[in-house]
């Protein structure tokens, strides 16, 4: 089974990588999207996908790997009970964290959402592209 890879993106001040290494294996619930498109993307996440864990606002920068241990799921912090959340762990910090701008910079990268739809907060990451993220945060 391929595996399938994603880009989260927290604020570091509400949630940041060091919370999430805290949380350690048993992980947390990825929660609170209420953007239709980006709960898509996390219905769609599978067991065991990886995710890079992105520092939006403060930072700007791919900053760790987190890894999804429990598919979709209601989310408790929506009322409505239309949202879904998923449980991830985390997995490692990048050595080298991967500055928005030099992603833009990155002309293979240029497709990714992160950039073609800087608000959405759950996107894919195509395996090339995942790659390449890789190389440039020396993971």
């Amino acid at each position: 089974m391929s595996k399938n890879y994603w880009l989260l993106k927290s604020e570091p001040d509400v949630w940041s990588i060091d919370q999430q290494k805290k949380a350690g294996d048993k992980g947390v619930p990825w929660d609170g999207v209420r953007n239709y498109q980006a709960a898509k993307n996390l219905k769609s996440m599978k067991r065991g996908d990886q995710c890079f864990f992105y520092h939006s606002n403060i930072g700007k920068e791919i900053v760790g790997i987190v890894e999804v241990i429990k598919e979709a799921f209601l989310d408790k912090t929506d009322q409505s009970g239309r949202f879904v959340a998923v449980k991830v762990k985390f997995i490692k910090k990048v050595k080298k964290p991967i500055k928005l701008e030099n992603i833009k910079k990155n002309k293979q990268l240029s497709h990714l959402s992160l950039i073609k739809q800087s608000r959405l907060s759950v996107m894919p990451i195509d395996s090339k592209s995942w790659k390449i993220l890789n190389n440039m945060g020396k993971i």
